[in-house]
């Protein structure tokens, strides 16, 4: 049995979540002080899985403070399991048994840094002499990469197809993995961009889909000669593979493609190309949700739609007939089959609410025993708990905002403390259901608003689209709306509102503060971006394919409208705005909102004498994992929740949160930012011309661990008043060349052209932009930037311009360059690092040592050139290639 959503819909994982709970007023005071730790500790046991066979459960339980998985027979107390994996420093969250049930694949990263690796582990083998677990084997091995698991197929379970990025970060090759013995195969190098693969019922390869160069979705047919486009929407559009039908001829997609405005399902043929609709929601309120999938029969048994409360609609009416005895047995309660035997006779069965976490139950489909089997956080008082209530209220231009309101068990909902606690994403949604946050905050006595803002998904396109470019907007003013709302209700008092959230949450906080000062009395910002400008140049590279999407969601650095539209919109640049008092919570590893965008704003109050606290996690990345990371968190929200609103405060800490707090709290004094090197907008001035003529180099790459040699030759020549350089770089992969037009007096690049593979790149600098087009399989990407100054000594000849300079001891400047992929300018420093004496095939030179690095403190590109004083050609350089890992490339000059 699957259930198949939009958000995994081309990946396979496994999303353990908790759910919801119980009642209770106490004559018009609070209940007791909830524990913290009953909120945000470890779960004595959680995330439990029916293994195919039946014969055994695992589950997720702390071994030294951390969440490992253990294994118990089925008929087994849970106190006979036996622990599986042994992680002291990161908590395992996903997991899953293979189909025939031999071994359990995991996926960790390190520290938060969402660099992914799968694991497979024997739960039947014994442990190593000397060991406690079995040895749990790396799959995708690598440093730096991120696996994606796209399919493990019923027709071969000992197979999963896998994604790593470890030949180019942005993109991910498809390689066939066998689980029992590790051997990997490359199936697909990725040249054309492509996000997603995906396969039918029978494991066969069958579907692509990318992004476009103008942000459309495009769902490519697999042929044996290459790709055929059979399906595409438009970037304000959603479409996407959810599964193949039952005969594989035709695959299920969820799509709003042209006049509805709500996400429907569809059944597609891919080589007629003709679709057939399915469903939309009866009730036509909400989008498509997810789709219910007997992976016995391959037949669609349900379909979901998330409304104010989850709604399911059954094609199979042995499963209705099941689900409905569930929800008989367990009033009340929402009721969802989360994983099942392979023969889909035992379903493990989670039951929650708004105010219980999760009970799991084993359900036997033949005999209709329901078995308890444990309940999550169980010594939570479900009777102090509060209900969340769906309400909607109208935003200022008229758009009706829905939201969820949870308010504090036994008090009179008048004149209440606010948060107001917008979800991450943006582009997401909160649902009915147990929500810690909430519920803790509830518990201190607040009133807690979660707005569906504009821009969250689930509403319909138009309500999505509506949020386009609106950071810091219309999208804030929603919720500004909402407070509104509440306090002309009576139920919140406005001199006590608080606002909290992380990612986009964060952000919202910030602005927040920022564009809207005489709302908020406080803020809490977990992993907040402050500068949308910085956000966007350090999207990760495997989000490469989501850039221009971004680009048209929020806003478009390469355009001077779309740079200032984000200037404007970034609260760092309304700092000076800010007085409320702001606590600032970031993980060191962060990804996507990198540490940098909280210290900005740490400094720029601190600067101004603002209260602002800071609280940093070094092995934490986008949001906390480990629990005593999130116990320190919200430890120190609370408290400053408590000091600016006047909530209930639990003084008491245990003697690890105490020392772990004194180890993340961070004194504001202390905080340095990379001090960031201007550059002209002018170009350094060279000594010398270029030295027409061809040199070889020899050369290699070092990647992954493995060494990869190349031949490069460079040939200058002058032509039509310039000088023309070309470069060719052999490798095994193929050859990569760059000619790059150089002006023959200043030596500023004027054109270049790349040929890569199927790839082709040509761009044209002038008047400070840069124009041009990238082309690839018959697709073209436009490229134009705004550059604010000449590029200098970048692509084919850039280390012989380089050597044109007046280099000496001691000599620095800068320049810029230019990044195609980004469409951003890349500032660089250089500087003159000393004299060596260096031996290449050439023979042996007294060289300078050029070092180049960005100057803006960023993580690019880091270039060392020995230059030979006497002749001044570039004799070795040596890059070390973040984009790839940490890749380091060397060429030493031959002839």
């Amino acid at each position: 049995m699957r259930i198949t959503d939009k958000s995994a819909r081309w990946v396979l994982a496994l999303a353990i979540a908790f759910a919801p709970v119980a009642i209770s007023a106490q004559n018009g005071k609070l209940p007791p002080l909830i524990d913290r730790e009953l909120f945000f500790g470890n779960p004595e046991i959680s995330g439990a899985q029916i293994s195919p066979d039946g014969r055994y459960i695992s589950f997720l339980k702390p071994y030294k403070e951390t969440r490992n998985i253990w294994v118990k027979r089925t008929s087994d107390p849970y106190t006979a399991a036996k622990l599986i994996t042994n992680d002291t420093k990161r908590p395992v969250t996903q997991y899953f048994w293979t189909r025939d049930g031999k071994y359990i694949l995991f996926v960790q990263d390190q520290l938060g840094d969402e660099n992914y690796n799968g694991y497979a582990v024997d739960p039947a083998s014994t442990p190593a002499a000397g060991q406690e677990v079995p040895t749990a084997r790396n799959l995708t091995a690598a440093k730096g990469v991120r696996a994606f698991i796209y399919s493990v197929p019923k027709s071969d379970p000992d197979v999963m197809y896998v994604g790593l990025n470890d030949r180019d970060k942005a993109w991910h090759d498809l390689y066939r993995v066998r689980i029992s013995t590790g051997e990997r195969t490359l199936m697909r190098q990725n040249t054309e961009r492509i996000a997603a693969w995906v396969f039918d019922n029978s494991g066969t390869l069958r579907l692509a889909a990318r992004t476009s160069d103008k942000g459309d979705t495009e769902i490519l047919r697999v042929d044996p000669t290459g790709f055929t486009l059979v399906y595409s929407c438009t970037v304000f559009e959603g479409c996407g593979p959810v599964r193949f039908s039952k005969d594989n001829s035709k695959v299920y997609l969820e799509t709003n493609k042209g006049d509805p405005d709500l996400t429907r399902l569809v059944l597609f043929d891919p080589v007629t190309k003709t679709e057939q609709l399915v469903e939309s929601d009866p009730l036509n309120r909400v989008d498509f949700g997810n789709a219910i999938f007997s992976d016995v029969t391959d037949d669609i048994v349900g379909t979901v739609y998330v409304d104010d409360r989850t709604r399911i609609y059954w094609k199979d009416k042995e499963w209705e007939k099941d689900y409905n005895l569930l929800k008989s047995k367990l009033p009340g309660k929402d009721v969802t089959p989360a994983g099942s035997t392979s023969d889909e006779r035992l379903w493990m069965v989670v039951a929650d609410s708004d105010r219980e976490p999760g009970e799991r139950y084993l359900f036997d489909r033949n005999t209709k025993q329901l078995t308890r089997q444990y309940q999550v956080y169980d010594k939570l008082p479900r009777e102090s708990l509060a209900p969340m209530k769906a309400i909607s209220f109208t935003s200022a231009d008229g758009m009706t905002i829905p939201a969820y309101l949870t308010l504090p068990v036994g008090l009179e909902p008048k004149n209440l403390p606010l948060v107001v606690f917008p979800h991450g994403g943006p582009w997401a949604r909160d649902t009915w259901g147990y929500r810690r946050d909430a519920q803790f905050l509830a518990n201190r006595g607040y009133a807690v608003l979660q707005p569906n803002f504009r821009s969250s998904t689930g509403y319909g396109k138009k309500f999505l689209n509506a949020g386009n470019n609106e950071w810091g907007q219309k999208m804030q003013d929603d919720l500004t709306a909402g407070v509104r709302y509440l306090v002309a209700q009576g139920i919140v008092d406005p001199k006590r509102v608080g606002i909290m959230g992380g990612s986009y949450g964060g952000y919202a906080t910030l602005a927040g503060l920022a564009f809207t000062p005489d709302v908020y009395a406080a803020g809490v910002s977990i992993v907040g971006p402050s500068n949308l400008i910085t956000l966007l140049n350090s999207i990760p590279p495997y989000w490469e394919a989501g850039r221009i999407i971004f680009h048209e969601r929020m806003g478009n650095p390469t355009t001077a409208a779309g740079r200032a539209q984000l200037e404007r919109q970034s609260p760092l640049n309304s700092a000076s705005k800010i007085k409320a008092p702001l606590l600032v919570v970031q993980g060191a590893n962060d990804p996507r909102v990198n540490r940098a965008e909280s210290e900005q704003i740490v400094i720029a109050l601190r600067d101004r004498g603002f209260p602002v606290e800071y609280i940093l996690a070094p092995d934490e990345g986008h949001g906390f994992a480990r629990p005593i990371n999130n116990l320190v968190l919200y430890t120190s929200a609370e408290k400053f929740l408590a000091k600016h609103l006047g909530g209930r405060y639990q003084e008491s800490m245990t003697p690890a949160i105490t020392a772990r707090m004194a180890q993340l709290t961070v004194d504001p004094k202390t905080v340095m930012m990379v001090k960031k090197v201007e550059v002209a907008p002018s170009a350094p001035k060279p000594t010398s011309e270029l030295t027409p003529g061809t040199a070889t180099y020899k050369g290699r790459l070092e990647a992954g661990g493995q060494t990869m040699p190349m031949d490069i030759t460079r040939t200058t020549k002058e032509e039509n008043g310039a000088w023309v350089v070309s470069e060719t770089s052999q490798m095994p992969m193929g050859a990569i060349s760059d000619s790059a037009t150089i002006d023959k007096a200043t030596l500023l690049l004027r054109k270049r052209v790349i040929h890569q593979g199927p790839a082709v790149v040509q761009v044209q600098f002038a008047d400070n932009k840069a124009t041009g087009k990238m082309t690839m399989n018959g697709q073209e990407r436009p490229i134009t930037a705004e550059l604010g100054g000449a590029i200098f000594a970048d692509g084919a000849g850039a280390q012989d311009v380089i050597a044109a300079l007046p280099l000496a001891e001691g000599y620095t400047t800068t320049y810029r360059n230019f990044d195609i992929m980004s469409q951003q300018v890349k500032p660089r420093q250089l500087k003159v690092a000393g004299s060596e004496k260096v031996t290449v095939p050439a023979g042996t030179f007294d060289a300078w040592k050029v070092e180049i690095t960005p100057s803006d403190g960023g993580n690019g590109e880091r270039v060392t050139i020995w230059v030979d004083k006497a002749s001044r050609r570039a004799v070795k350089i040596v890059t070390v290639i973040p984009a790839m890992n940490g890749a380091i490339a060397t060429a030493e000059l031959a002839k």
